[in-house]
């Protein structure tokens, strides 16, 4: 059997502005679904992703700008950060982790430029939605078996 995850649920505090902003770096909008004023669901999917995010109203407890860490993987970090940048998205400089492929949570341990050797998995840059919700970028040229 297989177990696919093909949906987050991303908290925000203003759907139209969080849709915007999805549009904008390029995600289909699969569904807008307005129920009453206090339901709204909104699917957004990424650019060639099998995953899509759902924003909206009455749909998460959980506080806006409270999910981190999302990885939206690329073949080429250094042009996918150009497109955002070209977007008007704030996106932090290519990054690799001082102790290997995974990040550490927070800054501390970024070193500065693409990993050594270009390795797949293992090079970085973050952004954030308007509400804060935290997505990095990761660089995957060469799949792991």
């Amino acid at each position: 059997m297989d177990y696919r995850l093909e949906l987050l649920v991303l908290p925000v505090s203003d759907v139209d502005r969080a849709k915007a902003f999805y549009h904008r770096i390029g995600f289909r909008e699969d569904a807008d679904y307005i129920d009453d004023h206090d339901f709204r669901v909104v699917q957004l999917t990424p650019p060639g992703s099998p995953t899509s995010i759902i924003i909206g109203r009455g749909i998460t407890g959980a506080e806006p700008g409270s999910v981190q860490n999302l990885h939206l993987f690329v073949t080429d970090i250094e042009r996918a950060r150009r497109d955002l940048l070209g977007c008007g998205v704030e996106v932090s400089e290519i990054f690799h982790d001082s102790g290997g492929v995974f990040p550490h949570a927070g800054t501390a341990h970024r070193l500065a430029g693409l990993s050594p050797g270009r390795r797949s998995y293992a090079s970085f840059a973050s952004f954030a939605d308007p509400d804060g919700n935290g997505f990095l970028l990761q660089e995957v040229s060469e799949r792991a078996s």
